[in-house]
């Protein structure tokens, strides 16, 4: 199969040819259609990550094909549309029998401790437990989202935020989980707030039905007025230690703070302003990913034409531009939206092995 690897941390990624994958015990091969390009593999490509073995393939949200399942698997079969969340869960433990699959301590996850999807073909752990089946009609570029940032801010707002209509958010970052948040929220009945420095991505987030605010050291200040002393909900969906810190100062007393955008690098233990958090009684939540148990209510909203992951899309490109694309996440570079690959695998017979 064809495929992006690098061997080094920085290093250029290149497109390679690599033996085709073979499905585990209890797991399956996806045919990837579509994989998107998410700031997580950026930061495993710079070695932020220490779960990652080189030489190594990135990659972590991606929609396709079921092409090959273990004799364990029963309820996918090869031909099936399918996607799943980037947290592949064991599907045994006490999180994931509680319905918490994306804070599974026995976790796997392609693009880091598992060979991702800038490829052909990934690996599946668990298929039963971690996929899931995707509407005939949903075209891949959009679905490959529902692996990672779109997911991710579904989650982000309903479970953990718990926004409620009438209620106002802001989010600081607009790339695809930022713009992601903005649709899903203002679906709830919210008010939103778009930060960013992109006049680009603020323009998406307007499209989207959110007001917005360039980013900069005024901005907090500015969401407070615009949100009547603060919004009752604060997203960081970047992920650095300035936004996350604004993205609190943005909060009315008694408000929510959501961190989505991974806090890596130089930006592991940024400071925090803990006497605001304590003086106003603010809470401070993470959120990661998208459990299986989660993805019914999305895939029911998006049915129901409440919600539109298409729309979160950016630039759609090929399997040879994704090492370009990742240099350009890392340089700011770049449209608003995800950038997704799309993927035109040849058509090919199922393995032996496969269940029929």
């Amino acid at each position: 199969m064809r495929a992006i690897s690098y061997a080094a941390f920085g290093g250029t990624p290149e497109l390679v040819e690599l033996p085709d994958p073979i499905a585990p015990p209890r797991g399956a091969v996806i045919r990837v259609h579509a994989t998107g390009v998410c700031r997580s593999d950026w930061h495993a490509w710079q070695g932020h990550d220490d779960s990652v073995t080189l030489p190594h393939v990135p990659g972590h949200e991606f929609a396709g094909v079921v092409e090959q399942v273990s004799p364990e698997v029963t309820r996918f079969a090869p031909g099936d549309r399918v996607t799943a969340p980037f947290i592949l869960a064991c599907g045994r433990c006490a999180q994931c029998r509680a319905g918490a699959g994306q804070v599974c301590p026995q976790q796997r996850q392609p693009g880091f401790d598992l060979p991702g999807s800038y490829a052909e073909r990934v690996v599946v752990t668990e298929a039963d437990h971690n996929l899931v089946a995707l509407p005939a009609g949903m075209d891949m570029v959009a679905a490959a989202g529902l692996g990672c940032r779109f997911g991710t801010a579904y989650h982000a707002v309903h479970a953990q935020a718990r926004l409620r209509a009438g209620e106002s958010l802001a989010v600081l970052g607009c790339g695809g989980v930022g713009l992601s948040v903005v649709q899903i929220a203002v679906a709830a009945g919210a008010e939103v707030i778009a930060v960013d420095v992109s006049a680009a991505a603020l323009g998406a987030a307007r499209e989207l039905g959110a007001s917005i605010v360039p980013a900069g050291p005024e901005a907090p200040s500015r969401v407070r007025a615009l949100t009547d002393g603060g919004a009752h909900v604060s997203v960081d969906a970047l992920g650095s230690a300035a936004t996350a810190a604004a993205a609190i100062s943005c909060l009315r007393p008694r408000g929510r703070h959501i961190q989505v955008g991974l806090l890596l690098g130089a930006d592991a233990d940024p400071p925090l302003p803990m006497g605001r958090v304590i003086g106003q009684e603010l809470q401070i939540l993470g959120s990661h990913g998208l459990p299986v148990a989660e993805y019914a209510a999305m895939l029911a909203d998006i049915a129901a034409g409440r919600l539109d992951p298409q729309r979160a899309v950016g630039a759609v490109i090929g399997l040879e531009d994704l090492p370009e694309a990742l240099a350009e996440m890392g340089a700011g570079a770049g449209g608003a939206g995800m950038t997704v690959a799309r993927l035109a695998p040849a058509p090919r017979t199922v393995p032996d092995s496969s269940r029929a």
